[in-house]
């Protein structure tokens, strides 16, 4: 891999879908990326047809381009971390398995999205077999919301408890560490197991916004960054959520759905 020239911003990778409205997705990422001082590349897995309104219609991109894009930046670039989001299909998932098993990248940090908050599905049943079979294990750490932790567990995740049970099982199906996010408990918080030998609750507040598009993307994003900038994963996760928190509360009222975070 090419080494980063002295002064040179830690490049940071994000794959990732396309989202027109910049909510989520890759655009969404390298919004995240600057904001932190690193630089953003990124390889697309699917497009959509979307706005703050919701999802309408996805269209993966070929495995092979997938390839192609991953293995070229990766001859040309240092990459410091990478962001895995929205893969939406199994070519795609494969496609990024194969990528991360060839390079040895540091800072995997995987967003393992499954549906959009207006509840279309964003990774085919067999691309979601891929992710928990082959991608899961090879992330540095996987970054589930508690809807995304039930479906990967087939556990129920409602409570702190829970939260505890289903990054257990996490751990089982080869995490190494995770974070579960609960921004719907009062406080919000967020789970961090770290090799399934340390948790820590992260505690957060309520912010009153509709413009809450993409949170996760961010989170993961920043994370993926503060990685890259060479914070351990306690302090980077506790920063990450502090970026995520003060998004919220200067997020623009855009659109006329749910609009973005970033």
């Amino acid at each position: 891999m090419p080494q980063r020239k002295k002064n040179q911003p830690p490049v940071v990778l994000s794959i990732a879908g396309y989202d027109p409205s910049s909510g989520a997705g890759v655009t969404a990422d390298v919004k995240t990326i600057v904001a932190h001082g690193c630089y953003g590349v990124t390889c697309i897995t699917a497009l959509t047809v979307q706005s703050t309104g919701g999802v309408k219609h996805v269209e993966p991109v070929d495995g092979r381009v997938i390839a192609e894009t991953l293995e070229l930046l990766a001859d040309d670039l240092e990459i410091r971390a990478v962001k895995v989001g929205m893969l939406g299909s199994a070519a795609a998932a494969n496609a990024v398995a194969r990528f991360l098993s060839r390079h040895s990248i540091e800072n995997v940090v995987l967003d393992p999205i499954i549906k959009s908050s207006s509840g279309r599905n964003l990774i085919s049943t067999a691309g979601l077999q891929v992710l928990k079979t082959t991608l899961l294990p090879l992330a540095d750490v996987i970054t589930p919301n508690i809807e995304e932790a039930a479906a990967l567990t087939g556990l129920r995740v409602a409570t702190r408890d829970e939260m505890k049970s289903a990054a257990a099982r996490l751990h089982q199906l080869g995490a190494r560490n995770v974070i579960v996010t609960a921004g719907h408990l009062d406080p919000p918080c967020d789970l961090l197991s770290r090799e399934g030998k340390q948790m820590n609750f992260l505690r957060g507040k309520n912010i009153s916004t509709r413009s809450t598009h993409g949170t996760g993307c961010a989170f993961s994003a920043a994370l993926a960054c503060r990685l890259a900038l060479e914070s351990d994963l306690l302090e980077a996760a506790q920063a990450a959520k502090r970026y995520v928190e003060s998004a919220l509360r200067k997020a623009p009222a855009i659109g006329k759905g749910i609009g973005p975070v970033v």
